[in-house]
């Protein structure tokens, strides 16, 4: 598949005009025309760029990609070590930040709610970024906590009353903290999102809302992922997910 149609097929597919984003979302940094084999990552790091030469690839695609707003934009030190590795071994970046969180199939919250097995019931928030909705089945907030660990793999960081009734919950991937109080005015018993900030805590304990830190990475795993799957089973291309571990 040619790159620009490739890039021309994700914009339509993720409606990336409608996001006024932190980055540029689409193509990043230009590498050969001719893509073949696309590896898929949550980051572009230094490691998912060897590991997508090793594997042979044309094109790497990523959740956080590069040139984000406030960032020093000098190629110097790690960033100069991304930018060099990546174009010397003719490898395309494609980035999608809002677009791939919020997408009603594919997205990061609407897989997460997928993996863990919750019900979306509606949205909430600037671009429909905070879901709303109910897990499995009514219980506690050390009960939700249980599940997410299993389901992830990974232990969430947990402010609220073990025991506390939890019916509805929210939801909002990544570094969220700041649509706890959307989350907060919906009259939901939990809120879970990656991140965490010191004011948090307090307003959790304030509120009487459960709030679960569940990892930043963690929660961001599902949508390149699916949509990797998505341009192999319905565009016939090679693409494949590669989770590279991060603790945060």
């Amino acid at each position: 598949m040619h790159r620009e149609r490739l890039q021309s097929l994700l914009a339509e597919l993720l409606a990336t005009e409608r996001y006024e984003d932190y980055c540029p979302n689409g193509l990043q940094v230009e590498g050969r025309a001719e893509v073949r084999r696309v590896i898929g990552g949550v980051s572009a790091s230094l490691a998912l760029i060897h590991e997508a030469a090793r594997r042979d690839a044309d094109a790497i695609l990523v959740h956080h990609g590069w040139f984000w707003r406030g960032e020093d934009r000098r190629l110097v030190g790690p960033r100069r070590q991304r930018v060099a590795a990546l174009l010397a071994h003719g490898l395309n970046l494609f980035a999608y930040h809002l677009p791939l969180d919020a997408h009603p199939e594919l997205g990061n919250n609407a897989q997460l709610a997928r993996e863990l097995g919750w019900q979306i019931d509606g949205h909430t928030g600037g671009h429909d970024l905070v879901c709303l909705g109910r897990p499995v089945s009514p219980g506690t907030l050390a009960a939700l906590a249980r599940d997410v660990a299993t389901g992830l793999a990974r232990e969430p960081l947990v402010i609220g009353e073990s025991d506390r009734p939890v019916q509805r919950i929210a939801w909002c991937t990544g570094a969220a903290q700041d649509h706890f109080e959307i989350a907060i005015e919906a009259g939901v018993d939990a809120f879970l999102s990656g991140e965490i900030s010191e004011q948090t805590v307090h307003l959790a304990r304030e509120s009487g809302v459960g709030y679960l830190a569940i990892g930043h990475h963690a929660s961001e795993r599902y949508g390149v992922r699916a949509l990797c799957r998505h341009l192999s089973e319905q565009h016939g291309l090679d693409c494949e997910f590669v989770d590279l571990d991060n603790p945060v």
